[in-house]
């Protein structure tokens, strides 16, 4: 069975939810050095404290990096040096404004709101792809929400855009930097931090009404979303491809 031994393993974004579910499995798959980077010096440390109380063999780091500073971005993909993996799940989602528990809601009421979820989470791993320096067998990993494609929320039109460009830069540079290998990630309702972030009061009626239409009736645990991560870390022959861990929502 495939492991991430010797490997060194970053996640952009690795201080909490999926990022932070990622770090500790590529540590239990045996990774020798796992850095995790996030905007937040607090939250960062934090996460680096709960990594080591497991007590797993591997080295632990931890970054501060601005990912909407483009030329940050690519002075820390510079300095890692050779990587074997690198994750991107860091995303800025601003809080949602909602008309009511069933009103619409909108992730921006400016274009500089709108272009902030581009430069994080569509041009922050593009300037990784670019600069970082990756060993035989490497991949880049980012994150999307694929439902927000095929399912868009009332209001959504701007994630739903950035989550279409998601899919296009990822078929685009598996293409241009293969053997590097680059794929997508696209999680649905998983059970994180950034749920109340995005609907605050209104989280438990929207959850509710999502679950309803998961066939899996449930959310899903950060654990179960960052298995999807580690299987392309560790399948060499997977590249240019989307997973979705959705529950099952859109086959309703």
């Amino acid at each position: 069975m495939a492991t991430l031994q010797n490997k060194k393993v970053v996640v952009v974004g690795g201080s909490s939810g999926i990022g932070f579910a990622v770090a500790l499995g590529a540590l239990q798959s045996l990774a020798s050095l796992v850095i995790i980077a996030s905007s937040n010096k607090a939250r960062v440390e934090d996460a680096v404290a709960r990594l080591k109380a497991h007590n797993l063999p591997g080295e632990i780091r931890g970054e501060v990096l601005d990912a909407k500073d483009s030329d940050a971005v690519k002075a820390f993909a510079v300095a890692l040096g050779a990587v074997d993996h690198i994750v991107w799940t860091s995303g800025d989602v601003p809080k949602a404004e909602l008309g009511g528990p069933s009103g619409p809601f909108s992730i921006a009421d400016s274009v500089d709101k709108g272009q902030g979820l581009f430069t994080i989470r569509f041009w922050g791993p593009f300037i990784v792809a670019k600069h970082a320096k990756f060993n035989p067998g490497g991949s880049l990993t980012l994150t999307s929400g694929r439902s927000n494609v095929l399912r868009p929320f009332p209001g959504g039109a701007l994630g739903s855009s950035v989550a279409t460009a998601l899919e296009g830069l990822t078929r685009g540079l598996a293409v241009d930097i293969a053997p590097v290998r680059v794929n997508l990630i696209c999680p649905g309702l998983i059970n994180t931090e950034l749920i109340e972030k995005m609907f605050g009061e209104h989280k438990d009626h929207i959850t509710k009404t999502y679950v309803e239409k998961i066939l899996m009736k449930r959310g899903g645990d950060p654990s179960e979303c960052a298995e999807a991560y580690l299987f392309v870390m560790k399948c060499g022959y997977i590249t240019g491809q989307k997973i979705d861990v959705e529950g099952g929502y859109l086959l309703i």
